[in-house]
């Protein structure tokens, strides 16, 4: 396949066959990353799921696969959280061209919540208890607005440093923009002017100290 757009007719209908079968409360995303990550979502099946509709922007998760970071970025079964805290189990797959780059992904989120609030009332009643085996942790950003996961992302780089920005040393700082590079924050448009308004650099320093944490690798 060399574009998302060659099997959308196939790609749609695959789409509606999960979510007819799933039901209304599985949300089906189809991601074209032909185009500004903005506005990757090409068609999506039951959004009222997370609110997103066509044009929105993906996820944190898919910066990270087109940046190089992850390199088979398929996950199966993990659990994530809305903003308004319905509880998702979701699958994401990326789909690659024929020399390897991905230029899209197809994603499932299925609103698990009632079933969790259910359980919750059954244990009260039956105190049940036992280990389980642990879902896998996976930390998605979801959102119609891909500024929002600008935003998640610089806290979390502010929380793998350490510190405050006050109190960052040069060595603090390069580290904190060396994970945002990771994880594909500067794949966003106008992600640098934010970064720097954050880390209080010039334009200047901030591309110095990702080529001087680039070629530390």
């Amino acid at each position: 396949m060399k574009k998302i757009k060659d099997e959308m007719d196939l790609l749609t209908r695959l789409m509606k066959a999960i979510a007819a079968q799933v039901g209304p409360n599985c949300e089906v995303v189809l991601h074209d990353y032909e185009d500004d990550y903005d506005h990757t979502i090409a068609a999506i099946e039951n959004g009222h799921v997370t609110g997103r509709n066509v044009g929105d922007c993906g996820t944190n998760l898919g910066l990270e696969v087109l940046r190089g970071t992850v390199r088979n970025g398929d996950k199966y079964n993990y659990m994530t959280q809305t903003r308004d805290g319905k509880v998702l189990r979701s699958s994401s797959i990326y789909i690659y061209d024929d020399e390897g780059q991905a230029i899209g992904a197809l994603c499932m989120n299925w609103d698990i919540t009632e079933y969790i609030n259910a359980e919750k009332a059954l244990l009260q009643i039956t105190d049940a208890s036992g280990d389980t085996e642990a879902e896998p942790e996976v930390k998605e950003v979801i959102s119609s607005n891909v500024s929002d996961i600008l935003d998640a992302m610089i806290h979390d780089s502010l929380m793998y440093v350490g510190k405050p920005v006050d109190k960052m040393s040069k060595e603090d700082k390069m580290k904190g923009l060396k994970y945002l590079d990771e994880k594909g924050a500067f794949l966003i448009k106008k992600s640098g002017e934010k970064v720097m308004e954050f880390y209080k650099i010039s334009k200047y320093t901030l591309y110095n100290y990702l080529e001087q944490s680039q070629n530390r690798k």
